[in-house]
């Protein structure tokens, strides 16, 4: 049989916490600021935890990564 492989776009997406919890990055971040309020760009600057409906899915596309 053939090895489970990490999904790499994945891989470079999300990163793993210390309890195994899955950290991502926000969206709308990457050009036009001046259609956003200032209170909307100080909280895009953070990250945030991948929603529990979401994290079978993503957990299974990086099963090998630690």
């Amino acid at each position: 049989m053939p090895k489970q492989k990490t999904h790499r776009g994945s891989a470079k997406r999300f990163k793993r916490t210390g309890n195994g919890g899955l950290k991502r990055f926000r969206a709308f971040t990457s050009h036009r600021f001046h259609g956003k309020t200032k209170k909307q760009r100080r909280q895009l600057r953070h990250g945030s935890m991948v929603h529990v409906s979401d994290m079978k899915r993503i957990s299974q596309q990086l099963s090998q990564m630690k």
